[in-house]
């Protein structure tokens, strides 16, 4: 890996915990942004993790949850066969409630 350059000098920068900070911030930015650009505050971010390539490492890190793997099938599956390698799937909360404004027992606005 080549440094970057600042004035003919390399610059290195530290940062540990880089990952869990990014993921950290974007979750905290993420209700306000889609309030004001949709009229809508989501309650939980959801990502999908290929096992093949990646292990999740900075996910939990950052404190996700892990609920399991997925079929392998993908979206437009219509054959129910896999044919994509298995994901696996990370949560993050983005308010205490949000297990009751999923089942519909908490408006958004009481998140």
């Amino acid at each position: 890996m080549v440094p970057p350059l600042c004035g003919g000098m390399a610059v290195y920068v530290e940062n540990r915990n880089l990952a869990s900070r990014v993921l950290s911030l974007a979750a905290k930015r993420v209700p306000q942004d889609w309030q004001l650009r949709y009229n809508y505050r989501p309650v939980l971010l959801e990502t999908f993790v290929d096992t093949e390539k990646y292990s999740g490492t900075s996910y939990r890190a950052a404190n996700w949850l892990y609920l399991g793997e997925t079929a392998g099938r993908g979206r437009m599956d219509r054959y129910n066969k896999p044919a994509l390698s298995l994901k696996h799937v990370y949560v993050c909360p983005l308010t205490r409630y949000y297990l009751a404004c999923l089942l519909g027992e908490r408006g958004e606005e009481n998140g």
